[in-house]
């Protein structure tokens, strides 16, 4: 495959049922050959976006000092800001040139989760950063619901399987800032190629070169969407559920050519995971004599803590 397929949400809404299962079909068979698809229809619109990036630029353009009130100690940067450099791929040594900010779930009063997941983090300077961030988080989820409901019905599960450990999942919203580079990167990329942790991202700001995806021949393609799409990509907590039925991606996102070293790439992705409870057994569906179990079991929460140490975004 040398480039990512384009779907279009509203077939799989249409309340058409032939729309509805070619929606399923085709975004089956591109997270099974390459893990990755270009999203149209989703529940972003143009306004929300445009102003998600404003608030987004002007955190960013606060002094350093600032930004660093943000960064909260012992929660694996889970909320608030992690400043330049902090991120490291697993099994790469070198920080990656992104400095970025968490807007996590938001719990209904009373939910049990109220004690797991760290508080958000309101930035003073700028309220309606907060607001706009929550909206945006709240509309790529409720995309990301529909695209993993897509999902259950390829893999033969109820439409509504995924729900139950979503709703109040641990996902998490991220803003990323790679700053302009100022001097030779010394083997250091914006974002080295890794896989992600969770179970899918939704990925805004992919419309310029930057991405790149290795498909099954070893080759880095670009992922480029178009103004409207969203890129959304398989991670290694559905690989896993799934026995790699569903391709979890290795993907990067490289140095600009040296002319734009003096620009700012901003890029917000939306990591949805489940709830930590959340058995990531392979589906018994999924392994057979041709396909064996790959992966021990764990949960989604156990699974998660382990990445994060291997980031060195929480240290023991």
């Amino acid at each position: 495959m040398k480039q990512i397929p384009s779907v279009d949400l509203r077939d799989f809404l249409s309340g058409d049922p032939e729309r509805k299962q070619k929606f399923v079909n085709e975004i089956g068979k591109a997270y099974e050959e390459i893990g990755f698809v270009a999203l149209k229809g989703h529940f972003l619109d143009e306004k929300l976006v445009e102003e998600l990036y404003e608030e987004v630029k002007q955190f960013f353009e606060l002094p350093v000092a600032t930004k660093q009130k943000y960064e909260i100690p012992g929660i694996g940067g889970q909320r608030g800001y992690v400043g330049f450099g902090k991120e490291t791929a697993k099994g790469f040594k070198k920080g990656d040139l992104k400095e970025f900010w968490h807007f996590g779930q938001y719990l209904e009063e009373g939910s049990k989760y109220s004690e797991v997941y760290p508080d958000n983090v309101e930035v003073a300077e700028n309220p309606k950063f907060n607001t706009v961030g929550k909206e945006a988080f709240k509309m790529l989820e409720k995309t990301g619901i529909y695209v993993l409901r897509a999902l259950s019905l390829h893999l033969g599960l109820d439409e509504f399987y995924f729900d139950q450990f979503v709703g109040e999942g641990n996902s998490i919203l991220r803003p990323i800032h790679y700053p302009p580079i100022t001097s030779e990167p010394d083997n250091a990329v914006r974002a080295a190629a890794h896989g992600d942790i969770n179970l899918i991202t939704l990925l805004m700001g992919a419309q310029g070169k930057g991405l790149q995806v290795m498909n099954h021949d070893g080759e880095w393609i670009d992922a480029i969407a178009q103004p409207d799409e969203l890129m959304i990509n398989v991670g290694d907590m559905l690989s896993r559920l799934t026995n790699n039925k569903l391709k979890s991606t290795i993907h990067q996102v490289v140095n600009p050519p040296r002319e734009m070293w003096g620009t700012s790439r901003y890029s917000i992705p939306f990591f949805m995971h489940p709830v930590g409870e959340m058995p990531l057994n392979a589906l018994e569906n999924c392994v057979d004599e041709n396909h064996p179990k790959l992966y021990e079991d764990t949960t989604a929460g156990d699974f998660l803590y382990e990445r994060l140490v291997e980031l060195g975004l929480i240290k023991i």
